[in-house]
């Protein structure tokens, strides 16, 4: 007996776990998401909307809810494709058709049998309407001379019996095969004490004794074991819904064929009378049930009606399972999704698909990189700004260290003091070790690989890492970002918000002496936080007022008199409004003399300031290039005319260089008219 108990319990350790998610999965891996979400919140999505539309996409090596949903389409494709209706005709057609076949052969070999009588029944057969339904009911009183032909023919009643009740209870088909008249009697029996207890039901009354009494009399015909009432009411419904939608999709011949021969059921119409109050109180009492719908299959393989009802069962899981998957609803979320009803329809893969999506997204939620703010909107956090920030701060430095005369290099000004950071060590880097960086790193590594640290470890290089710093030289900048509809018209919408936030994570993570200011003009400038930039969604109003920017800038380098000003306009076009004196905006196309008077005479005051600054013209508008070029000739400043995707490349590396010599030299030229290239 121990023995056994062991085994019992060794194999019960090894079942699959299903009490929730898996507590031994991996974590998930949030920085594609994040990267995807970032980059739709730039393009004018909200959050909420950015995650719900990666998650819908999926990532390189991760499934969205689209591809999902498109296997729950082509699995219903392919159910309405394969078959059709017709499998319960076409196989009692067959089996009187053999019936018959079999008699006529009867009737030529029995050379015993009475002219007359032969004569008789050869006329009947021949006779026959060519109704399947209504041959069968002309035959029911026929003497058959044929056992064969007589076992064919009363196989058609039994097929009819099995048929329709397997379209209330899934598999009595195959349970009633061979089944006694005993078997038949207890199974009517069955069907008419459900039609009373759901009356006794709908009539309000305590059916609790009465539905224990039933179970135990007729639970051999309820194999998924219903607790109560009510999920047995549930479970006979949704199939007897299916069972009248299958009706509903068959042609008026179709049914009028399957009506007559229901008659014949087990060779009694009884049992079609207590189908049809079972089927009525169902449809009392699940009201809600979809009754009424239908669904066209025009494929080849007949079904019966059992395997018909499955398959309409199937098909309203499918839609249930579009439905969920679409999110379209309000308030939808992926708990919704009924997981036992994707692994039925598509399998376990698709289920823990599902899974895998659910915690990404919570993941997501308790990672700290999107917050609830007080209107109860989903905002990304200033950590994934940061994070976000670094992302696309990288793809400047590559796009940057493959240039002519761009400089790669890896550390921060080491002229200047240590910035209380630290990173790892890569080859060329000459900044002094973080000792207590380092030796921390050796540690941890020796102790997670089970080495014992009591006597000392053993340093790697993997384990080096080195101070930082930052250079003393300080800038005091103005970005200035054109936010006008011609913007996001042409697709430079996002490059604009990319370069704005790689150039606020490179100020803010390496030069955090310098003061930098974000200003979006379009009708009106605004100095805008970062967030509130990224977030910015387009607007509509038209107007490109460089000259409240500019005015904006001004005030900024004012308030920072010791810095060095460094002035950076991106815009696609001419300016076409200004600030009047009463705050009201003047807005005019083409260009107003005015307007272009008042914007050169706050440039003329950011060059008294001693700003450099450098134009990004983006687009190929002669107007705007005519301007461009006037006012930086005027201003000894810079234009720089980038593709789009070299944007961030040019604004940070003009940044650079235009932060003065102090940390490149006089004669290193930098990418763009800089003075060099620095990345971190």
């Amino acid at each position: 007996m121990a023995r056994t108990n062991r085994r019992l319990t060794r194999s019960a350790r090894y079942r699959s776990y299903t009490g929730g998610p898996d507590p031994l999965a991996p974590p998930v891996d949030i920085s594609e998401a994040l990267d995807a979400i970032g980059e739709d919140v730039m393009a004018g999505a909200s959050p909420e909307r950015a995650m719900r539309e990666f998650l819908r996409r999926g990532g390189v090596d991760r499934t969205g809810l689209d591809d999902l949903a498109r296997r729950v389409a082509e699995r219903r494709r392919e159910l309405t494709s394969r078959h059709n209706l017709d499998g319960t005709l076409r196989q009692a057609k067959e089996l009187l058709d053999r019936a018959v076949l079999e008699e006529r052969k009867q009737l030529a070999r029995d050379v015993d049998l009475d002219d007359a009588e032969r004569a008789l029944s050869e006329m009947q057969l021949e006779s026959l309407p060519p109704s399947v339904a209504a041959a069968v009911s002309e035959l029911s009183d026929y003497r058959w001379h044929s056992s064969q032909a007589r076992r064919d023919f009363e196989a058609i009643k039994d097929l009819l019996g099995r048929e329709v009740l397997d379209q209330r209870f899934a598999g009595i088909k195959e349970a009633l095969q061979n089944a006694t008249d005993a078997d038949r009697a207890a199974m009517r029996t069955m069907v008419d004490d459900l039609a009373e207890l759901l009356a006794a039901h709908r009539r309000g009354e305590d059916t609790r004794e009465r539905f224990e009494q039933f179970m135990a009399e007729h639970g051999r015909f309820f194999p998924d074991d219903p607790t109560d009432v009510e999920e047995l009411i549930d479970s006979l419904a949704q199939r007897a819904a299916a069972a009248q939608r299958m009706r509903n999709s068959m042609t008026q011949e179709q049914r009028d064929e399957l009506d007559a021969l229901a008659q014949q059921a087990f060779g009694s119409p009884d049992l079609m009378a207590s189908l049809g109050r079972l089927d009525a109180e169902l449809r009392a009492l699940r009201p809600g049930e979809d009754w009424t719908g239908s669904s066209r299959l025009d494929g080849d393989q007949g079904l019966g009606l059992g395997d018909g009802t499955g398959v309409f069962q199937d098909l309203a899981d499918l839609d249930r399972l579009a439905d969920q998957l679409a999110q379209s609803y309000a308030g939808s979320q992926l708990d919704d999704l009924d997981l036992d009803m994707l692994a039925r329809q598509l399998g376990q893969d698709a289920a823990l698909d599902v899974r895998t999506l659910q915690r990404l997204e919570q993941a997501l939620r308790d990672s700290g990189v999107l917050r609830r703010s007080a209107d109860g909107q989903l905002r990304l956090t200033p950590k994934a700004m940061r994070r976000l920030g670094r992302t696309l701060l990288r793809d400047v430095a590559e796009r940057m260290s493959g240039r002519p005369g761009a400089w790669d290099v890896r550390r921060a000004g080491s002229a200047g003091e240590a910035s209380g950071a630290s990173r790892e060590w890569a080859f060329g880097d000459t900044e002094p070790w973080d000792v207590t960086r380092t030796v921390t790193n050796a540690v941890v590594r020796t102790a997670a690989s089970g080495g014992q640290t009591a006597h000392g470890v053993r340093i790697e290089m993997g384990d080096v890492e080195v101070q930082e710093t930052e250079a003393r030289t300080q800038a005091c900048v103005a970005l200035l970002v054109d936010t006008s509809f011609s913007m996001a018209l042409e697709g430079r919408w996002v490059p604009m918000k990319r370069t704005a936030l790689a150039l606020h994570t490179l100020v803010t993570s390496r030069f955090r002496g310098d003061d930098l200011q974000l200003v979006g003009f379009g009708r009106y400038a605004e100095v805008m936080d970062i967030e509130q930039l990224v977030g910015l969604d387009v607007g509509y109003e038209k107007g490109t007022n460089l000259h409240h920017a500019l005015a904006l800038a001004n005030r900024h380098f004012r308030r920072n008199p010791r810095a060095q000003p460094v002035l950076l306009v991106v815009t696609d076009g001419e300016p076409t409004a200004h600030l009047e004196a009463d705050g009201e905006v003047w807005f005019d196309y083409p260009p107003d003399a005015l307007t272009l008077a008042r914007t050169v005479r706050e440039l003329d005051v950011s060059m008294r300031l001693g700003a450099r600054t450098t134009f990004f013209r983006l687009g190929e508008d002669p107007g705007l290039a005519r301007f461009v070029d006037s006012m930086a000739r005027r201003v000894e400043g810079t234009v720089v005319a980038p593709e789009l995707e070299d944007l961030g490349v040019a604004v940070v590396g003009s940044y650079l260089g235009a932060r003065g010599p102090r940390l490149f030299g006089e004669d290193e030229p930098g990418p763009f008219g800089g003075r060099g290239f620095w990345v971190g």
